[in-house]
C-alpha cells in the first residue's frame, strides 16, 4: 500500500525503479493512486521535473497510466489473467456451446493442398531472402479485397488476426495511448490492448456495429485508434450495415489522424456484404484471416493498409519471425483457388442454426442478437446463475464477462455445431435458466 511504502530516489531513473520494484513486489497495487508530482518532489527534495521524467518513463514502460487532473495510477493488471479464468469447465456429458469453434464438418480437407505446397517447396526450396508473401496468395487476396471495395494497398501476411492487430498498433502507438474497442468485444483483443501498455476505451455496439456517437465521443476525448469488426463480431454477431458504415465514415472524417484497424475474420462464413471503412483516415489497416472458414490451426491472415503502415509492419516483421511459412501460404492459396470451401453454403448453414435458435428464443420472450457468424449473444440479468443453471441442465455456454468491459451482462452461445433437434431443448433450457420475463426486451447497447 502506498501509505506503507516509501518511494525513494534522487534521480529520475532511481525514482522510476523504486516505483516499478514496488509494483512488481505487490507493495503498490494495480489501480493505486500515486502522489502528485509536486508532492512527491517535495517529499524527495528533488526538482518536480525529475519526478515528471520518472513518471514519463513509467508510462512508456506501461507501469502506470495518467488521466489528467485525476492523477497517475498503477496500471491495472492486463485483463489476460482475469479473462483466461472466466471459462466454463465442461463436465462429461454436457453439450459444449462455449468454445467459439467452427463446425469441423464445414472445414475443408487440407492434406492435398499441403502436399502440393510441400512438393512445390521441394522443387523450389524457400531460403533466406525469399519474398515474404507468396505471389499467388497475394494475387488472390488482392483480388478478393478489390471485389469487396477495400482500397488498394500493399499486402502482408501475419500469423492470424490478433498478430495483425498487434503489429499495426505497435507500428503507430505508444504506451498510454487510448484505443477504441467494441463492448462487448473479442476477449483476446480486450486482453491485448492493455498488455501493450495501451488504454482501452469501450464503445457500445448494436446489431449494425459500433455506435457512432460513442465513437465520436471517444475520438474527441483523445483516443488515437479505432478497432472495428466488420462482420461476425464476436460475441454479438454484429455486422456493419451500409448506413452504419456511412455514419462512422462521417465521424472519422472529423478525425483523419485516427489509426483505423478493421477485422474481417468472418470472410467466407457470412452471408452479409462487406461495408469497409478502410481509407476513411490517413492511417488504416484491414485484416482478413482464414481460421474460421479453413481451420483455426491455419495461423494466417492477409493484411493491407496504407503504404506507411504496411511498410512499418513488414519492417518490424523482418526483425522478428521474418515471414509466415511459405508452405502454409501456398496451401491456403491452393484451397482458395480450388474453391474447396463454398462460402455461400457455409454461411447458410451457420445462418440457419443461428436464426432457428434466435426464433425459438423469441417465441419464449427472450431477445438474442446474432446478425452474422456463428454466435448468439443473449442478454441476461445474472451471468453466473444462468451459466450454472444451464450446466446443470446439460448445456455449456460462455459467460459474457470474457467479452465485456462496461456492457450489461450476457452469455455467448456458439451455434456452429447445433443440430436441428437440439434447438428447442436448448431454447427451453435458456428460458428456464433466465426465469419468467428475465430475457425479454433486454439489449446489450
Amino acid at each position: 500500500m502506498l501509505g506503507e511504502y516509501r518511494i525513494s530516489g534522487r534521480r529520475a531513473a532511481d525514482i522510476s525503479a523504486s516505483i516499478e520494484r514496488a509494483v512488481g513486489e505487490g507493495a503498490l497495487e494495480p489501480g493505486e493512486l500515486l502522489p502528485p508530482m509536486r508532492e512527491l518532489a517535495e517529499r524527495l527534495d528533488v526538482n518536480p521535473n525529475t519526478v515528471a521524467a520518472a513518471y514519463r518513463t513509467l508510462r512508456e514502460r506501461g507501469v502506470i497510466e495518467t488521466s489528467g487532473r485525476r492523477g497517475s495510477r498503477v496500471r491495472p493488471k492486463p485483463a489476460t489473467t482475469a479473462r483466461d479464468l472466466i471459462r466454463v469447465e465442461v463436465p462429461p456429458g454436457v453439450r459444449d456451446l462455449s468454445d467459439g469453434n467452427p463446425d469441423p464438418a464445414l472445414l475443408p480437407p487440407l492434406a492435398g493442398a499441403f502436399a502440393a505446397a510441400a512438393a512445390q517447396g521441394d522443387r523450389e526450396p524457400v531460403l533466406y531472402g525469399h519474398a515474404p508473401v507468396e505471389p499467388e496468395l497475394g494475387r488472390l487476396a488482392r483480388a478478393g479485397l478489390d471485389a469487396d471495395g477495400v482500397p488498394d494497398g500493399p499486402v502482408a501476411v501475419t500469423s492470424g488476426a490478433l498478430d495483425a492487430v498487434e503489429r499495426v498498433l505497435a507500428a503507430h502507438l505508444r504506451p498510454g495511448d487510448a484505443v477504441v474497442v467494441e463492448d462487448p468485444g473479442w476477449g483476446s483483443l480486450l486482453d491485448l490492448v492493455p498488455a501493450l501498455g495501451l488504454r482501452t476505451v469501450p464503445v457500445a455496439v448494436d446489431d449494425e456495429g459500433p455506435l457512432p456517437d460513442g465513437v465520436r465521443k471517444a475520438l474527441a476525448g483523445g483516443a488515437r485508434a479505432l478497432i472495428v469488426t466488420d462482420r461476425a463480431q464476436n460475441p454479438t454477431g454484429a455486422a456493419l450495415s451500409a448506413a452504419r458504415a456511412r455514419a462512422l465514415r462521417e465521424v472519422l472524417a472529423g478525425h483523419p489522424e485516427t489509426l483505423l484497424i478493421e477485422d474481417d475474420h468472418g470472410h467466407h462464413i457470412v452471408d452479409v456484404p462487406l461495408h469497409p471503412l478502410a481509407g476513411a483516415t490517413r492511417r488504416w489497416a484491414f485484416s482478413r484471416s482464414v481460421a474460421k472458414a479453413y481451420g483455426p490451426d491455419l495461423r494466417l491472415a492477409v493484411l493491407t493498409g496504407d503504404a506507411v503502415t504496411l511498410d512499418r509492419v513488414r519492417g518490424r516483421q523482418r526483425l522478428g519471425p521474418g515471414w509466415v511459412s511459405l508452405t502454409m501460404q501456398r496451401a491456403v492459396a491452393r484451397v482458395w483457388a480450388d474453391g474447396t470451401v463454398d462460402p455461400a453454403a457455409v454461411a447458410a448453414r451457420y445462418g440457419r442454426r443461428r436464426d432457428a435458435l434466435a426464433e425459438a428464443l423469441r417465441r419464449r420472450g427472450i431477445t438474442a442478437h446474432g446478425r452474422s457468424g456463428m454466435n448468439l449473444w443473449v442478454p441476461v440479468p445474472d451471468e453466473t446463475g444462468v451459466v450454472a443453471r444451464l450446466l446443470h441442465a446439460g448445456w455449456a455456454v460462455a459467460p459474457g464477462a470474457r467479452f465485456r468491459m462496461s456492457a450489461p451482462p450476457g452469455v455467448r452461445v456458439t451455434v456452429s455445431t447445433l443440430d436441428e433437434e437440439e434447438i428447442e431443448p436448448l431454447a427451453e433450457a435458456i428460458a428456464a435458466a433466465l426465469g419468467p420475463g428475465d430475457g425479454a426486451r433486454r439489449t446489450y447497447a
